[in-house]
């Protein structure tokens, strides 16, 4: 659906069938709608961790794929990830974007890394809306002003540097007394973990925080989230982000009304 979409990408990424659970017919994959980012790994990892058969249709945010009109019916957001779903609700297709609401779905759907008692659900959402409202949006303003930021802005480097070490205080103390954010492994940690993982870009020194380093490299240990973390890697190879004709696509966009 993407333009350039590369289709040795997308035949790599398909999962064996013999992921796929017996029936009748032969279900189809789920469209991963998808680009290596942090944001992007939830879904990847989640697809891996419940072996579902999924496709990779990757989406060039570097390119504007995005913003593609195909792609705007899935993510009227023109953000990734999206995924379309064949076998949805009432075995109809579905198609979701934001990366919350298909991590929910998909956990939903499978009964895997989503625990269906209220408390234990509850116990795992707000640490998933955690992540969503704080620790994403406030590391990749680092990411943004560290790295990209075409002058230097020390006080916004500052502060956001001085949330995310925050917040990670917040996941260090969280941890000290369990293996996992939320108890057990969970979506919230497949949430948390790509965007952790760029503690060095982030301006962190992960040895100040001991236990969350003990569930950085217990998760990443994981052969799912390895698997789920590599997916398309070799497709951002080459792009230069600071290249002002990639800017002008991923930064300072406004409104379309049309």
């Amino acid at each position: 659906m993407a333009r350039g979409k590369s289709k040795r990408s997308v035949a790599k990424a398909t999962r064996p069938k013999t992921k796929k659970k017996k029936s009748g017919k032969s279900a189809k994959p789920i469209e991963l709608y998808y680009w290596p980012t942090p944001n992007g790994f939830k879904i990847s990892i989640m697809l891996e961790e419940c072996g579902l058969a999924y496709v990779m249709k990757p989406v060039n945010i570097s390119k504007g794929e995005q913003f593609n009109p195909d792609f705007l019916k899935i993510a009227p957001n023109n953000r990734m990830p999206a995924i379309i779903d064949p076998q949805g609700p009432g075995g109809q297709p579905i198609s979701i974007f934001e990366s919350g609401a298909i991590l929910q779905y998909l956990g939903r759907k499978t009964g895997k890394f989503y625990p269906a008692e209220e408390r234990a659900r509850v116990e795992v959402d707000q640490w998933l809306f955690w992540q969503i409202g704080g620790v994403g949006p406030m590391a990749g303003q680092v990411h943004h002003f560290r790295n990209y930021a075409v002058e230097t802005l020390t006080y916004a480097i500052n502060r956001y540097i001085n949330e995310v070490n925050r917040l990670y205080g917040v996941m260090n103390i969280r941890l000290k007394d369990r293996p996992f954010i939320a108890g057990k492994y969970s979506i919230a940690d497949m949430a948390l973990v790509g965007w952790v993982n760029g503690w060095e870009r982030q301006g962190q020194d992960i040895n100040e925080f001991p236990h969350l380093k003990r569930w950085l490299d217990a998760v990443k240990a994981r052969p799912a989230v390895k698997r789920g973390m590599a997916l398309g890697l070799e497709l951002r190879q080459g792009i230069d982000m600071k290249d002002p004709k990639v800017q002008a696509v991923l930064f300072n966009q406004r409104a379309r009304t049309g």
